[in-house]
């Protein structure tokens, strides 16, 4: 009977041992903090996070530029628009490679061929350089002159110049403003252009790169088209067309959207 009460005793001692440890131990902290989880526990506080997961602002979409001032890398479908730069956004410079590979995309790529071939085909029917001839065969010399005249004129202006004097020749659009000031603004960026620290610079890559396109077209073109005239004339030709060129850019995101409503 004593040993009976003795065990009994020592039992009881041990269940109140265990119970004091078990309520001394402190609570286990969660894996993670309710901060960084967006979750709040069942006994969160009055004021608490709600149940329902939070996204921090961290992973929230960054607002990308609107549509209606998106440029596209090809308007219509056709034209390449690699050179243009949406509204609002600056991307690093262009490295020598990329630039180079900007050239090559305008030069070789299908509308090229397509609107050299419209072209020819005006200036043969206008007879525009009466040596080359008419018909079929006067249409190939036209075709692969103004053929070579773009492509020359796209590594110039684009790659060969731009990577000496350290240019961006890529057109930013403005996106904004009245329609007089953005025209001015496109059409003048054939006089100006930003640097490789986005500072605004003569255009010189351009000025200098269609000047060089056209001395190089003296070798190719009959002897009565190599005056300083008729170079003079192309030359002036050639810097409209990227100034008209610049401005459709610049306007095609409104027309697409506000027109024609498709995206631009």
């Amino acid at each position: 009977m004593r040993i009976q009460c003795l065990l009994a005793a020592a039992v009881a001692a041990c269940s109140i041992t265990s119970y004091a440890q078990v309520e001394a131990q402190p609570a286990v902290a969660p894996s993670q903090p309710i901060a960084a989880t967006g979750v709040a526990d069942a006994g969160q506080p009055h004021g608490a996070l709600p149940d329902a997961p939070g996204v921090s602002p961290a992973a929230a979409p960054v607002s990308a530029t609107p549509v209606s001032k998106q440029q596209p890398k090809r308007i219509l479908g056709i034209m390449p628009n690699y050179r243009a730069v949406s509204a609002g956004e600056i991307p690093p410079p262009p490295t020598p490679k990329q630039a180079f590979l900007i050239a090559t995309k305008n030069s070789f790529d299908y509308s090229s061929g397509l609107f050299v071939g419209i072209t020819s085909l005006l200036a043969e029917n206008s007879n525009s350089h009466p040596k080359l001839g008419k018909g079929v065969p006067g249409y190939w010399r036209y075709y692969w002159r103004g053929f070579v005249d773009k492509t020359d004129g796209n590594y110039m202006v684009i790659a060969v110049l731009p990577t000496i004097t350290h240019e961006d020749e890529r057109y930013y659009a403005r996106g904004e403003g009245n329609v007089l000031g953005r025209a001015v603004y496109a059409s003048s960026r054939i006089l100006i252009t930003p640097d490789y620290h986005h500072h605004n610079t003569f255009n010189a890559s351009e000025i200098f790169g269609r000047g060089a396109a056209q001395l190089i077209a003296t070798t190719y073109y009959p002897s009565s088209d190599r005056t300083a005239g008729s170079v003079a004339a192309k030359f002036g030709w050639a810097m409209g067309r990227d100034a008209l060129t610049n401005t459709f850019r610049e306007f095609w995101p409104d027309i697409a959207t506000h027109v024609l409503h498709s995206h631009p």
